[in-house]
């Protein structure tokens, strides 16, 4: 889902830098530290979080599917489309998600501007080549221009989704694009997707495991909760069946760039500074915080504990992660 991020705040003050085995110029360190001064590569720092997650999780499960979403500038070192692979963050992902690459930009069912859009194919294309798998979410409702974002990105070799919501509360009223029977046993099998990780038109965890189950999506892309209430693993497994028998992904939508105040881990008290790692409040997300994803404490919270939010979403028995807000690194190099 698309998170619009604060300007970095004037009190924020420089964090130390830690866990950086593989920092340097070649490998994205462009913070401009300067003798005597201990800063923090906030790109690198979120490379280094994504590959922590997939560590962990393909060490769980070899075939676990690993998927940031946007920040696709991380791919190169230096930020640049043709710059050289951060190879290590390449090969710690399966694929690429995007929002608004035809429509949505700057606002739902009105085309990306031509620039946007060629910008972010440039690294695109270039993961594509390097065997990932591209899942492209659109937001747009008009049927000409659902039609032209489900071709143009199917010309690109990319997935897509054109989904009718931007809070993804929805599924589609039409049949998946390019259905199919086949079982999708990893990332690259996959023909399209949906994106549905807002449950709030369910009643019951039931309601949205009934209306998914009708569907033929390949890969489903959902929370983990709903109402407060975590999906079970036989959930979960009664979700890895299309109707038509074949066999699909469920992945869980998980945000790594900012905490949520409606999460299991959030505790009473919390607020802008209170844990020092938390920022300040996402003006056009309410309940969401930015935080320092580099704080061990948030590294516990996400992964680095036996019962941290990745090792409840192995539990449940999903096929892979989603991570959301990957373009942190934005807010605090403003």
């Amino acid at each position: 889902m698309k998170k619009l991020l604060l300007p970095i705040t004037a009190f924020l003050l420089l964090a130390c830098h830690n866990d950086m085995d593989d920092t340097g110029p070649e490998n994205g360190n462009n913070t401009g530290e300067t003798p005597g001064e201990t800063v923090v590569d906030y790109r690198q720092e979120m490379r280094q979080l994504v590959i922590s997650i997939s560590q962990k999780g393909k060490a769980s499960n070899g075939n676990f599917a690993v998927i940031p979403q946007n920040g696709i500038e991380l791919l190169t070192n230096d930020g640049d489309p043709f710059g050289s692979i951060n190879t290590p963050y390449l090969n710690a992902i399966d694929g690429h998600g995007q929002e608004d690459l035809l429509y949505g930009y700057d606002s739902d069912d009105v085309a990306t501007p031509s620039d946007e859009t060629d910008y972010l194919m440039e690294f695109l294309d270039r993961s594509k080549e390097f065997g990932k798998t591209i899942l492209v979410t659109d937001y747009c409702t008009t049927e000409s221009k659902v039609t032209d974002s489900y071709t143009r990105n199917e010309d690109n070799g990319y997935i897509s989704l054109a989904a009718p919501q931007r809070e993804l509360n929805a599924i589609p009223g039409q049949a998946p694009h390019n259905e199919n029977a086949n079982d999708i046993n990893h990332l690259s099998d996959a023909k399209n997707f949906l994106y549905l990780i807002n449950p709030e038109n369910f009643a019951t965890k039931q309601d949205f495991i009934t209306a998914v189950s009708v569907t033929n999506y390949d890969v489903v892309l959902m929370d983990m909760f709903l109402g407060g209430e975590s999906f079970t693993q036989q959930e979960i497994t009664q979700l890895k069946t299309k109707a038509n028998g074949g066999v699909r992904m469920v992945i869980c939508y998980m945000s790594i760039g900012e905490a949520e105040d409606y999460r299991y881990y959030w505790q009473s008290g919390w607020t802008t500074g209170t844990p020092e790692w938390l920022e300040a409040e996402n003006p056009s997300w309410a309940g969401n915080y930015t935080v320092q994803y580099w704080n061990d404490e948030w590294k516990n919270i996400i992964y680095n504990t036996p019962d941290s939010y990745l090792d409840k979403i192995l539990n449940t028995g999903f096929n892979g992660v989603y991570l959301d807000i990957i373009e942190a690194f934005e807010y605090f190099e403003q």
